[in-house]
């Protein structure tokens, strides 16, 4: 059977956001991230997003409603999901059907393109992603349990470094193409 749609992950940079848009277009599915939900979320609770963002700091269970809407997305198929726990989610709901890509490239090419993409010097780049990166990984360790370094999980594991996204996206769709998951 094939699978029922995508979960993109992968540090600042890696090309996560960029790949996802494309596959989405390519494979004719829906994209979303957990950013767009938390939108969606500030709006069903009647909040702009500052004032949604304020309630959220007081109340982390909305988080996990966060993370429990993004598994439900793959659940109901026709999704890809990009974010840094989404293929955990997928795991953790016992999501069946559902391709785990994990995008990765060396710090300095992430930096790179970050400082690109933002306007910003390579060296502030580095430090946003190295302050960036250790938060992330301290605190999905200590809410969740999870290791955002151990990609065990994962279906499908690319370096992107000396590829364009176009590239990756091809790779990623005959893997799609031939990939079958066992329902069971």
């Amino acid at each position: 059977m094939p699978p029922k749609g995508i979960a993109i992950s992968g540090p600042p940079g890696s090309g996560t956001t960029t790949v996802a848009k494309l596959l989405a277009q390519r494979l004719g599915l829906k994209y979303t991230n957990a950013g767009i939900i938390f939108r969606q979320l500030a709006k069903e609770y009647g909040m702009d997003v500052i004032r949604f963002q304020d309630f959220v700091s007081k109340n982390p269970e909305i988080d996990y409603e966060i993370d429990k809407r993004s598994a439900e997305l793959l659940k109901e198929g026709g999704y890809i999901v990009e974010g840094r726990l989404s293929a955990h989610m997928a795991v953790k709901y016992h999501v069946k059907g559902v391709l785990k890509v994990y995008l990765n490239a060396p710090l300095e090419v992430r930096a790179q393109r970050l400082s690109k993409r933002e306007g910003v010097s390579f060296e502030d780049a580095l430090n946003e992603i190295k302050i960036r990166e250790q938060k992330e990984r301290d605190r999905y360790l200590k809410i969740y349990n999870i290791d955002v370094d151990d990609l065990s999980i994962y279906d499908v594991v690319l370096n992107t470094e000396s590829l364009l996204p176009e590239d990756v996206a091809d790779i990623i769709v005959q893997i799609w193409e031939r990939w079958k998951f066992d329902e069971k």
